[in-house]
């Protein structure tokens, strides 16, 4: 096995383009359970843990929109200032594994996996972020929709290094929430993040673990914008169950050794219509 140590963007680059096969590794969370279970091996190795500008996040001059690197691990995301700005983020990073995960994991890991329970990628989906890449010929930006392709499938050619996400910073509630077979340590058997924002009336809605990409519920979303009273931040209980029920029609569960296809998409409408219910709290 070969491991290699970048210190910068530049040389980790350099490295994936000469070695385009190689695996690149952040915290490693991931991709040891892999390894461990004789699913991957380890023949070359980047180890992109210790380039500083990939632990980096920024903020916008007018504070419309986040940078975050995808060396930034969840122990940074779940408290502080990138919390305050993205607090669904923040939610979503608070429930991956234990401390030590947190600490080590990275949102860049956990778009490199692309597994539709990477407790990340609703948020990301739900918030439209895009995702810079970098390669020896130079960058580019995709939408998080463009980016994940099926189930541990990404649009990120072999030569390129996930270099960080960008994401609006939205006035409005927004949250995530999962249900898995215990309350800490798991993962997700099903998982929804809404986000509403106030500056243009929409609501976002992004489902996990229930189909082979993250998936965006349009309908229920367009729905139920002409649902909400505005002003008062209220909507009825009946609107509310409703957009819980459509959420779920959105959802392409399968039944497998976590759970049943039927248990997901319930999971689904009570999620989504209890976030709802927390965005518009006035019924």
């Amino acid at each position: 096995m070969t491991v290699s140590v970048p210190t910068s963007v530049a040389e980790a680059v350099s490295l994936l383009a000469a070695a385009p096969d190689s695996l690149v590794l952040a915290g490693g969370t991931d991709l040891m359970v892999e390894v461990n279970a004789g699913h991957r091996s380890l023949d070359r190795v980047i180890a992109v843990d210790r380039i500083e500008e990939l632990r980096d996040w920024s903020i916008s001059a007018d504070r419309r929109s986040l940078t975050i690197g995808s060396g930034v691990p969840y122990s940074l995301v779940m408290d502080g200032p990138i919390a305050e700005l993205v607090p669904a983020l923040a939610q979503a990073s608070r429930t991956v594994g234990s401390p030590q995960i947190r600490h080590v994991g990275t949102i860049g890991g956990n778009l490199g996996t692309c597994s539709p329970a990477g407790d990340t990628l609703p948020v990301l989906a739900a918030l439209d972020a895009q995702i810079h890449l970098r390669s020896v010929s130079g960058g580019r930006t995709v939408s998080f929709s463009h980016f994940m392709t099926g189930v541990k499938r990404n649009s990120r050619q072999p030569d390129e290094l996930i270099t960080g996400v960008t994401l609006p910073v939205l006035p409005g509630w927004q949250g995530y929430s999962k249900v898995g077979v215990r309350n800490a340590m798991v993962i997700a058997t099903a998982s929804s993040c809404l986000a509403v924002d106030e500056s243009t009336r929409s609501v976002r809605v992004a489902l996990g673990s229930v189909g082979p990409v993250i998936i965006r519920c349009t309908d229920a979303e367009d729905w139920v914008v002409g649902q909400i009273d505005w002003e008062r931040r209220a909507v009825d209980d009946g609107v509310v169950a409703e957009f819980g029920q459509r959420c779920g029609v959105a959802a392409r569960p399968i039944d497998d050794h976590r759970s049943t296809a039927a248990y997901r998409r319930r999971a689904i409408e009570v999620l989504s219509a209890r976030q709802l219910r927390r965005a518009f709290p006035n019924g």
